[in-house]
């Protein structure tokens, strides 16, 4: 898969698990540390582990291992890396607070709307 397409994986199997305020911003141009990362909020420890889950297997299942998972325990952020994109599953209070896409501003965002069906 390209990143692109894993991105896009990842989105629709956040999606699938009623993620909310879902986005992809592409950043190959500002960073070596990923090409996209994917962002998204649940609603509860339970939740975000849930779409964890989701987005492992599906992008799995496509061919492409997880490098590496941080913070599963914890359940305020969850990082999964894909190497070429990185997945980002926040509490509310979290991602407020982090505030990725502000950091990522420069990034491009992608439109992803047509892939998903809770937004």
């Amino acid at each position: 898969m390209t990143p692109k397409e894993i991105a896009i994986t990842a989105a629709k199997a956040l999606d699938s698990k009623k993620g909310q305020d879902i986005k992809v911003i592409d950043v190959e141009n500002l960073t070596s540390l990923a090409d996209y990362f994917a962002i998204c909020s649940g609603t509860s420890n339970t939740q975000i582990n849930a779409l964890c889950d989701a987005v492992e297997k599906a992008v799995n299942e496509g061919g492409e291992p997880t490098l590496h998972r941080e913070g599963y325990r914890g359940g305020t952020w969850v990082l999964l890396d894909f190497g070429s994109v990185v997945v980002h599953v926040f509490s509310n209070e979290a991602r407020e607070f982090y505030s990725l896409e502000r950091l990522w501003q420069d990034g491009t965002p992608v439109d992803v709307s047509e892939f998903l069906t809770a937004e």
